[in-house]
């Protein structure tokens, strides 16, 4: 499989990769302005802008934009993240010209009809009060909040209600007109496409758009911190974030084999203690994030309030054991289930092409799959352990719980245990 990839003299870059055998496509427009992009008034209006965007153009009404793909049985949507708002299509072959037509609509001509702002806020501010009343979604956005403290990047991507309330025409334009340049945009296809079939389309489409200068987003800092909210519910919500590489960072490869290791499978480490051999939780897992310039190794878990401290200390107590005996056959495994899920993912299109527009956004390429394999295999059973000691002792920490936690430890006697 062979990727392709054309910057346009604008900068509007266009990456396809063709999946031999299929007979169809996806394809998406990936703008790299998420919720870190956004200026303290501004927060919540790249994810405002990205519902907007499926609510009228020039041409097409909203119900037009959804027929013009489900009449040929394709599928449209969108996403917004801290560091890129994406809207992308699965269709059939032969559909993806009217794919990216419609996709190219959405994205270049929204007409941010009022009446339309005003009923799309609604449902913003319903989408704002679920993710209230879901506790293991929650608590994510307030531990993002304690490890970024007033930074873009910790702030929430569906922003604060009086915020989602308040934005207008006005602000949404203002947005599109700072951050959706062409240097912005990747268009990125992968499955039955003709990568000089699209290049020929986005020249059309996309090549008049004027550049623009675009600020740079607020640097990370990484500071740390806790929030507490006791509330009557059934389970304790207990998440602990600490410090780790950036997606540039030589680490970062350490970093998911040892997220894998820790708490990535029924096999993992804390799989085995907390939940089979203790029977703390149902559920328990580590994961491993990153941003441009920072990232955070996630410990998150459900139990019952009164079992919340034992839960906290046997997790802390875990990861300063995995520093002193990690063993060789736990790296393997780990790093065959990190080379598996990718493989097995990239037979996927729709993962294919968000992969592509991950890579032109990270490293302005495509690494090849057999070059990050050989990546994964280089972390030796050394580059992890030295990994996690920096994890369980030394890494800045946050902390967030929520439900019935009266018992739970505070960070700062957290932080004394992981020195002990």
């Amino acid at each position: 499989m062979t990727v392709k990839l054309h910057t346009l003299p604008n900068g509007f870059r266009v990456v396809s990769e063709l999946m031999p055998g299929l007979q169809s496509a996806s394809i998406g427009i990936w703008v790299l302005a998420g919720g870190r992009h956004e200026r303290p008034e501004q927060n919540g209006i790249a994810h405002f802008l990205e519902h907007m965007a499926f609510k009228g153009t020039k041409t097409r009404n909203a119900l037009q934009i959804a027929e013009a793909i489900e009449d040929v049985g394709g599928y449209l949507n969108a996403y917004t993240s801290r560091e890129a708002t994406a809207y992308y299509a699965r269709v059939l072959q032969d559909d993806v010209p009217l794919a990216l037509d419609v996709l190219s609509d959405i994205v270049l001509n929204p007409i941010f009809d009022p009446h339309e702002i005003e009923v799309e806020r609604g449902v913003i501010l319903q989408e704002i009060g679920q993710s209230l009343d879901t506790p293991d979604d929650v608590i994510f956005d307030w531990l993002q909040e304690q490890a970024f403290p007033d930074q873009a990047l910790g702030r929430t991507i569906l922003g604060p209600s009086e915020r989602v309330s308040s934005f207008g025409r006005e602000d949404l334009a203002q947005f599109v007109s700072e951050r959706y340049g062409p240097g912005q945009m990747i268009l990125a296809a992968a499955g039955a496409v003709d990568h000089d079939a699209l290049v020929k389309a986005a020249e059309e489409l996309f090549g008049q758009l004027p550049a623009i200068t675009s600020s740079a987003y607020e640097p990370a800092n990484y500071l740390g911190g806790e929030h507490r909210q006791v509330k009557d519910l059934e389970q304790a919500h207990f998440a602990l974030g600490l410090e780790s590489p950036n997606y540039c960072s030589d680490d970062i490869h350490a970093a998911q084999i040892y997220a894998a290791v820790m708490g990535g499978g029924m096999s993992s480490r804390l799989f085995q203690e907390v939940r089979e051999k203790r029977g703390l939780c149902y559920t328990i897992f580590a994961q491993a994030g990153a941003y441009a310039d920072s990232g955070m190794m996630t410990f998150y878990a459900g139990t019952s309030g009164d079992q919340l401290a034992e839960l906290a200390n046997v997790t802390l107590d875990e990861m300063k054991r995995a520093a002193d005996d990690m063993g060789e056959e736990e790296v393997a495994r780990a790093r065959a289930q990190m080379k598996a899920g990718m493989l097995m993912g990239l037979e996927s299109p729709s993962n294919r092409a968000e992969r592509l527009a991950r890579m032109i956004q990270i490293w302005g390429r495509v690494p090849g799959v057999q070059e990050v394999v050989q990546k994964i295999d280089a972390v030796s059973l050394a580059d992890v352990t030295d990994f996690a000691e920096k994890i369980a002792i030394s890494a800045p920490a946050a902390l967030a719980l929520y439900g019935p936690v009266e018992q739970a430890p505070t960070l700062e006697a957290m932080q004394e245990r992981r020195r002990a």
